[in-house]
C-alpha cells in the first residue's frame, strides 16, 4: 500500500495567529505569574512581527523555526540566552497549537536554544571597587543613607533590584536563627523566600530608617523622598539610576559593570569570607551547582586590581 500523505504544513493569516496567541496567553499562562506572562508574549511579539513579513514562506515546520531562530541570531544579533528565551516561547505555542489539534507534532521540538554562557556577562566589583563606591557617596542625607542600605543588602545580602523594590517594612524579621528579610524573587508570585541579613547590612539599614520619619509595617522598605513624590516605593529605574549614578561618581562604571554587579559580587564575598559553596548557591537561590560553579572559579577577581578584570574576564 503507498504510504500516507505527509500532512499539509500550517499555514495561518496574521489575524488567525493573532487570535490563537492571545488563546495562548489566556489559557495556558493564567497560573504563570505576571512578570512569566509578560515574558512570554513579549517574546511572541517579535514572532509575530517577524511572521507578518514571512507569513507567505514560513510553515510550522522544524524548517520554519530554524528560520526564524537564524533572524533572532544573525539580524537582531541578540544575545544567546535572549534566543534560548524566544524559541522556549515558540515551543510552548507550537505544542498549544498541538493540544488544540492545528498541529500533529511540535515543530519547534528538535530546534535548541544556544547554551547558558559559562561566564556571567556582568563584571564583579573588586574590594578596591567596593571601599571606593561607599567614599563617594554622601552617607550623611536621608537618600544617602537609603542608597548606602540598598547597596549593602546587594552586596552582603544578594538581593535584586526587583527584591529591593518589592521589600516591605514586615519583611524584615527577628527569628531565633537571626534576622531574616522576606523577598519576592523574579518569576514568584509570592514573598516565599527568607535572605539571611547580617549586623553590618542591618546597620545600615538601621541608619536610614533612623531618619526616615514615621512609617508603617505595611510601607515599602524603600521610599522616594523627591519632592513630588515623597513616600512612594521606588521603582526598579530608579533603583537602577541611583545606583549607576554612585558607580559612575566612585569611576568604576567599566565595561560590564552594572547595578547588577553588586548582587554578582556578594557570592564572591561570601566565598572569600569562607563560606561553604553549598551555603552560597542557597544565599544566592540558583537553581543548580553548576551556577555556583561559576562565582567560585571566578572568587579570586574580588582582590584583584580593578584594571585587570577587562582582559581577565575575556578569557
Amino acid at each position: 500500500m503507498p504510504d500516507d500523505p505527509a500532512p499539509t504544513p500550517l499555514r495561518l493569516t496574521t489575524g488567525e495567529l493573532r487570535k490563537r496567541l492571545d488563546a495562548f496567553v489566556d489559557e495556558y499562562l493564567k497560573d504563570k505569574s505576571p512578570q512569566t506572562a509578560g515574558t512570554y508574549r513579549r517574546s511572541l511579539n517579535t514572532f509575530e512581527r517577524w511572521y507578518a513579513v514571512h507569513k507567505q514562506r514560513f510553515r510550522f515546520t522544524e524548517d520554519g523555526v530554524r528560520a526564524y531562530k537564524t533572524y533572532l541570531m544573525e539580524e537582531r544579533g541578540l544575545h544567546q540566552v535572549s534566543v534560548s528565551t524566544y524559541l522556549t516561547a515558540l515551543r510552548r505555542f507550537c505544542q498549544y497549537l498541538v493540544d488544540i489539534g492545528l498541529l500533529e507534532s511540535n515543530p519547534a521540538t528538535e530546534v535548541k536554544g544556544n547554551r547558558r554562557p559559562s561566564t556571567h556577562s556582568r563584571q564583579v566589583l573588586t574590594e578596591q571597587d567596593i571601599e571606593t563606591l561607599f567614599a563617594t557617596v554622601d552617607a550623611d542625607t536621608t537618600i544617602g543613607k537609603r542608597d548606602v542600605a540598598m547597596m549593602y543588602l546587594m552586596l552582603y545580602a544578594g538581593l535584586s533590584e526587583i527584591e529591593l523594590v518589592r521589600a516591605d517594612l514586615e519583611d524584615l524579621e527577628q527569628t531565633l536563627m537571626g534576622w531574616f528579610l522576606r523577598v519576592q524573587g523574579k518569576g514568584h508570585t509570592a514573598k516565599d523566600q527568607q535572605v539571611p541579613v547580617d549586623e553590618r547590612v542591618l546597620e545600615k539599614v538601621r541608619l536610614y530608617l533612623d531618619v526616615r520619619g514615621r512609617y508603617r509595617p505595611e510601607d515599602p522598605l524603600f521610599v522616594s523622598h523627591g519632592n513630588r513624590s515623597e513616600g512612594k516605593r521606588l521603582n526598579t529605574r530608579s533603583v537602577r539610576s541611583r545606583i549607576n549614578g554612585h558607580l559612575k561618581a566612585a569611576g568604576i562604571k567599566r565595561r560590564g559593570v552594572t547595578p547588577h554587579s553588586l548582587t554578582h559580587t556578594a557570592a564572591l564575598i561570601w566565598l572569600n569570607e569562607g563560606m561553604s559553596i553549598e551555603e552560597v548557591k542557597q544565599r544566592m537561590r540558583h537553581g543548580t551547582l553548576e551556577t555556583t560553579m561559576i562565582y567560585f572559579k571566578k572568587q579570586g577577581l574580588l582582590t584583584r586590581d580593578p584594571e585587570d578584570l577587562n582582559e581577565l574576564l575575556d578569557d
